[in-house]
């Protein structure tokens, strides 16, 4: 039965970052939909889930790499976001962060040091900051 499953999914494309996207946006559809505007959203849901099966069963693999590279060119600057974020959150028990007045880079300084004098990497500014 396996081996008849592989045969059959030889040469599709499989999931990818924008069918998974699809999919967890056509679940929150699905439980929003139990609260509020009960069929618009079931439609939506339903609509997300066959896009995102049709995705993962076509065979047009350079279509859908296309397509997937648009969707995370799109939402790069936001995956980057997130994930400075919670790299931040990870270290502010060690470190404090800081920006620079003049250029605004991101200056990581270790805590328990006192008052400290910073120089900017990029800039070369300094300036006096407590850690």
């Amino acid at each position: 039965m396996r081996e008849k499953l592989e045969k059959w999914m030889a040469g599709r494309y499989g999931a990818d970052e924008l069918s998974k996207a699809c999919m967890v946006v056509s679940l929150i559809c699905i439980i929003l939909s139990w609260f509020v505007l009960r069929d618009v959203l079931m439609v939506l849901a339903a609509a997300g889930i066959v896009l995102c099966y049709y995705r993962i069963l076509s065979r047009n693999i350079t279509a859908r790499r296309k397509e997937n590279l648009r969707y995370l060119k799109l939402t790069n600057p936001v995956r980057q976001w997130i994930l400075r974020q919670m790299r931040d959150m990870r270290t502010r028990r060690t470190h404090h962060i800081y920006r620079c007045p003049e250029c605004g880079q991101r200056i990581r300084i270790p805590r328990g040091k006192g008052r400290i004098c910073i120089t900017c990497p990029r800039c070369k500014k300094e300036f006096t900051k407590r850690s």
